[in-house]
């Protein structure tokens, strides 16, 4: 009679709760590492972005200077208690011309008011050119309009009075290179304003004085802000785009907002 030898093969070994819950923790570490440097990178993707929009504005204030020996006045015919019915049109729209959106200037009546029914349907157009990504439902419809999260400089209330405005986008009045003697490289002509609760790309109100330091604004004041960390994007009359920090000095911030303020500038 043969014998039969029995193989036996060991059981597998099962984690323990202890290895279970050490395993656990490790992994709850390395996404506590990596979950902020992914949103780190996340934001500096649509901060470029954002400044690929300036640059694309920039382009287009270049071009509508060369055509029209002038850059767009900021808004046209602002409402007033003197003038309600004003048509109040906006540089961002008199810009669309120059940055490829010729067919949708040509659907606007700018013989009539920005907000006249016959300007809806083209009003109500979203333009990813006039939206920072990092503005959380950036293309939401602003009353009914499409938004625009940049505002024209029109000067600064930091060292004074804007009167007469100091700024380069002025309401009925379009300024040109040889009117900035302070120098294109040193005066801002738009930059990011994306909490402005009424910012629309047709209607002229988006155009600001600065009084306070970036991103430091009260909701009500139409002035520099943005969601970016620790400052904001601006655009430069040469056309440069570049971050501005918010710890820059007033004064500096008070400069680059002024056209002919003479003051000796250095951008940190």
């Amino acid at each position: 009679m043969m014998s039969t030898t029995r193989l036996s093969r060991a059981a597998p070994r099962a984690f323990t709760l202890v290895e279970l819950l050490v395993v656990l923790a490790i992994i709850g570490i390395l996404m506590a590492l990596l979950l902020p440097a992914v949103q780190a990178a996340r934001e500096a993707a649509r901060r470029t972005s954002c400044l690929n929009n300036l640059h694309q504005m920039g382009i287009g204030l270049l071009n509508y200077h060369q055509a029209l020996r002038s850059f767009p006045p900021g808004g046209i015919e602002p409402r007033t208690p003197r003038n309600p019915n004003g048509r109040q049109l906006a540089w961002s729209l008199l810009l669309l011309p120059y940055i490829e959106q010729g067919p949708l200037y040509d659907r606007v009546d700018t013989r009539k008011a920005f907000d006249a029914p016959e300007n809806a349907a083209a009003a109500a157009t979203v333009l990813s050119v006039y939206i920072c990504p990092s503005v959380p439902q950036a293309s939401r419809l602003e009353s009914g309009r499409g938004p625009c999260r940049y505002g024209g400089i029109y000067g600064e209330r930091i060292t004074g009075p804007n009167n007469p405005p100091k700024g380069v986008m002025l309401y009925d009045r379009a300024i040109a290179l040889h009117q900035i003697p302070d120098g294109s490289t040193h005066t801002l002509i738009i930059s990011e304003d994306s909490k402005f609760p009424d910012g629309q790309w047709i209607n002229g109100r988006n155009v600001f004085d600065q009084a306070f330091g970036i991103n430091q604004a009260p909701a009500f004041e139409n002035d520099i802000r943005s969601e970016h960390p620790q400052g904001a994007n601006g655009l430069f009359c040469d056309g440069s785009a570049r971050f501005l920090v918010e710890s820059m000095d007033l004064r500096t911030l008070a400069a680059i907002c002024t056209r002919a303020g003479g003051e000796i500038v250095q951008l940190p």
